[in-house]
């Protein structure tokens, strides 16, 4: 079966640094997508000069998707991204994760119709981080030093199946390695724009997909990349993000209001 039409999408907020590491991985993919999409939630204009400089440098076409900084908007800007995009099927990175040379390829052998997938990462120390940022080296693997949550860097092409499995819910989902069609994201209207802020937007999201009988289809083993580190974010509203995602599942919710059809 030949692959769908795929969009990257990349989000990413004034970090020019890890988004060029990023970019640099996506270059190195043994099947590149059919477009990048950088979902930019208004970063300054340091973004917008290294995604020109990376248009030469990749050979798909890359499209910034930018609105002005009011705030964490994520979620809003994630909706303008999509609607961007010409891909039946999309992939969502962020922009802080350096991704294995096959991330794009398991991802496509793990789409199927009636499912979104749900990866995982290894993260980087802080070290680590800033040794690659000035060296560039991507080459991670299991046994690289300063790699940890080591067991999701894995990646066993013969034993994959083992890492796979599939569940009615939206727990543990994580919109820097996620994977969805197009049409279903139409469906359920998108992220949520009222969640404004850290946290659980792609949990409320995925909630939404659970109610429309959409599964979850867990990958490990492969679909591997690598979270560059950074401090926290301010989480402030996450208690209110939190309650939004419970109401979807309480109450069964299929989409939202203010949503992909209102940014």
């Amino acid at each position: 079966m030949s692959s769908p039409n795929t969009s990257l999408i990349i989000s990413t907020y004034n970090w020019p640094e890890a988004l060029y590491t990023c970019l640099l991985s996506v270059a190195r993919q043994k099947v590149l997508p059919d477009e990048i999409i950088i979902a930019d939630d208004g970063s300054r204009e340091e973004t917008s000069a290294l995604i020109k400089a990376m248009k030469s440098v990749i050979s798909v076409p890359i499209v910034h998707v930018w609105h002005e900084d009011l705030g964490f908007r994520k979620a809003e800007i994630l909706n303008k991204a999509v609607q961007k995009s010409a891909g039946k099927y999309l992939i969502q990175i962020d922009g802080d994760v350096i991704l294995h040379p096959c991330f794009v390829k398991d991802h496509l052998l793990a789409a199927e119709q009636g499912a979104f997938v749900r990866g995982t990462r290894a993260r980087l120390t802080p070290s680590k981080t800033s040794e690659l940022l000035v060296s560039g080296d991507l080459d991670l693997h299991f046994y690289s030093l300063g790699v940890y949550n080591r067991l999701n860097a894995l990646r066993l092409p013969l034993l994959k199946s083992f890492g796979e499995r599939k569940e009615m819910k939206s727990r543990n989902v994580r919109g820097s390695n996620l994977a969805f069609w197009k049409a279903d994201f139409v469906r359920v209207n998108g992220y949520n724009n009222d969640l404004q802020g850290w946290g659980h937007e792609d949990e409320e999201l995925a909630a939404r997909f659970v109610n429309n009988a959409i599964i979850k289809k867990i990958v490990k083993l492969s679909a591997v990349q690598y979270h560059l580190h950074h401090d926290e974010l301010k989480r402030e509203n996450e208690p209110f993000h939190a309650s939004a995602v419970q109401d979807a599942i309480i109450n069964n919710l299929k989409t939202c209001y203010n949503g992909y059809g209102r940014s």
